[in-house]
């Protein structure tokens, strides 16, 4: 008894942790875009590299992805999926500006929010929607809890590239 009342705390620990890291993440990329005029998000993060508006909407549209992912629902905003997920930074002006995609990554990670603190511990353990049952029983690491960490790695990894940004255009 004592060694499962250990391990659902230890799981509670760690799922907490995770989420807290990605949170942690959220903050930081919101506080980027934050930093400067929306005019300097038009500039590439390096030479030949994305915009920082295009990651934005790269990584809005790949935290909406999650909604289905997890399982909570449909996604948000769809219409970012093509733009921002299948075709790469073609440097062409289209459709959203940073306030509008500024508003979006606030919805999607707010209503992310607000399912994450529904699930229990063990049903971050759960396998997420995109595998199956047979699949999920050969290697149960294929969990919502690991979508979410390599999620918050994903965001980690561009928000590196977004400190390339040489923009003299404070907020």
């Amino acid at each position: 008894m004592q060694t499962q009342t250990i391990n659902a705390s230890a799981t509670e620990q760690m799922v907490k942790q995770v989420i807290n890291s990605w949170t942690s993440q959220n903050k930081a990329v919101t506080s980027f875009f934050n930093k400067y005029n929306d005019d300097a998000y038009l500039n590439e993060v390096a030479p030949g590299r994305n915009r920082a508006i295009y990651l934005l909407g790269h990584l809005t549209a790949t935290n909406d992805s999650l909604l289905p992912l997890l399982g909570f629902g449909d996604k948000l905003y769809p219409q970012l999926e093509t733009p921002f997920q299948v075709n790469a930074d073609d440097k062409k002006a289209f459709a959203f500006t940073v306030a509008e995609l500024k508003q979006y990554w606030e919805k999607v990670n707010a209503t992310l929010t607000e399912h994450f603190t529904t699930l229990s511990s063990y049903d971050w353990l759960d396998k997420h929607t995109k595998v199956s049952a047979e699949d999920f029983a050969l290697d149960p690491s294929r969990n919502k809890l690991t979508v979410l960490l390599g999620r918050t790695n994903h965001q980690s990894y561009h928000l590196g590239q977004l400190n390339f940004l040489k923009a003299d255009l404070k907020a």
